[in-house]
């Protein structure tokens, strides 16, 4: 009889993992609370780690045709000067493949295309595990239950399943910034594919896609639940004196179409990503700040990871304990990265300490943004014993 699995929220991670495990052969069930699979209003930077892990399940390919290399950009002052740049083809030769951006309803539907239509269960939301004996476990989701061999807790970065297996681990802290964000309603002449500007506490980038439209977000130091009547408005007021393209994204936007999101991240880290037959993965695991892209790249790379696993160990809790040793120094690492990236960007307020990291920056070698893209892009995925789907 082959195995079988729950994956507990159908996000990047979690519809990742469904696909690995079904290509070693398992039987999955999906269950996400939202009855929506997608993030209409938002964009996604895939960097090579994260594309040599769709390669990997199968879709890199289909991704690759629908997202845009970003081949130019780079870091600009509010008034348009030039910090650092972004070489995407340097990238290329290096790892084969520049950043692409996408968006994520895209992504969402690539992804959940390669899953058989059964698969998915929407609307329902699991409230707990439970063990059934020594080699299964229970998922319970209102009335229903599902018992199974593993369940893949991908339930985001306030993740409850988290919350049971952990109960004295702090979970989710706010950052210290908030993210408002939307993908533009037409196409928008951009000069570059990809840009960050760095302002006083402030952050504004955006992402050009396939089609001509573009995401842009910003990102503001600010206490966590603040909200604003018009985000749109805020946004301009806060950014509409900026460098193009920003006025110009700004008015290529709805109203309506803005998102606005605390940045939330796991500061302490988690011990372990397995606790029985239960596996942590993506936020639900390691949920960090924004500022190196890394965040869809390292639920890739988890699910890849325990796919992996999973088809090479004898036992699933050998393959449990190979996941967690692989992935949870790597991705921890990756997670305090990012929040140094933060704090040396956005986070800055200060004029002098804004000043010399400016300074510092147009100093810098060519490639050193290269570099420290290559630092955590520059990853090798494990091999799948591939037992089909």
């Amino acid at each position: 009889m082959g195995k079988s699995a729950v994956v507990v929220g159908g996000g990047i991670g979690g519809l990742s993992a469904a696909i690995g495990l079904r290509l070693i052969g398992w039987e999955v069930t999906v269950v996400e609370r939202s009855r929506v699979l997608d993030d209409a209003g938002a964009g996604i930077s895939l960097h090579a780690n994260g594309i040599r892990a769709l390669d990997v399940l199968g879709v890199g390919e289909s991704v690759r045709a629908a997202a845009r290399p970003q081949y130019t950009g780079g870091t600009r002052t509010p008034d348009g000067r030039r910090l650092a740049g972004m070489d995407g083809a340097a990238l290329e030769r290096e790892l084969g493949t520049p950043i692409v951006g996408i968006p994520r309803a895209t992504l969402h539907r690539l992804l959940s295309e390669a899953l058989p239509p059964g698969s998915l269960v929407v609307g329902a939301e699991v409230r707990g595990v439970e063990g059934t004996g020594p080699d299964r476990v229970r998922a319970r989701f209102g009335e229903a239950a599902l018992d199974a061999d593993l369940v893949v807790a991908a339930d985001g970065v306030s993740s409850r399943l988290r919350g049971l297996l952990f109960p004295g681990h702090p979970g989710p802290v706010h950052s210290g910034a908030t993210v408002l964000r939307a993908i533009t309603e037409r196409p928008i002449d951009l000069r570059s594919d990809f840009e960050l500007t760095w302002g006083r506490g402030a952050e504004f980038g955006h992402i050009a896609f396939a089609d001509g439209r573009a995401e842009w977000h910003a990102v503001l130091n600010a206490p966590a639940g603040v909200r604003h009547p018009d985000p749109l408005a805020e946004v301009r007021r806060r950014f509409g004196d900026w460098h193009a393209p920003v006025p110009a994204l700004l008015e290529a936007t709805r109203p309506d179409a803005v998102l606005h999101h605390d940045v939330n991240e796991l500061v302490t880290p988690l011990p372990s990503y397995t606790a029985g037959r239960v596996v942590l993965l993506g936020d639900a695991a390691h949920a960090m700040t924004p500022h190196l892209g890394q965040g869809a790249c390292q639920a890739l790379e988890d699910a890849v990871t325990l796919a992996a696993a999973l088809s090479a160990e004898d036992t699933v809790e050998a393959a449990l304990l190979r996941y967690d040793a692989e992935r949870r120094p790597r991705s921890q690492s990756v997670a305090r990265a990012a929040r140094r990236a933060g704090r040396m960007g956005q986070q800055l307020s200060h004029p002098v300490a804004v000043a010399v990291r400016n300074t510092a920056l147009r100093l810098a070698p060519s490639g050193a943004t290269v570099r420290t893209i290559l630092r955590h892009a520059a990853w090798t995925p494990p091999e799948l014993v591939r037992r089909g789907a």
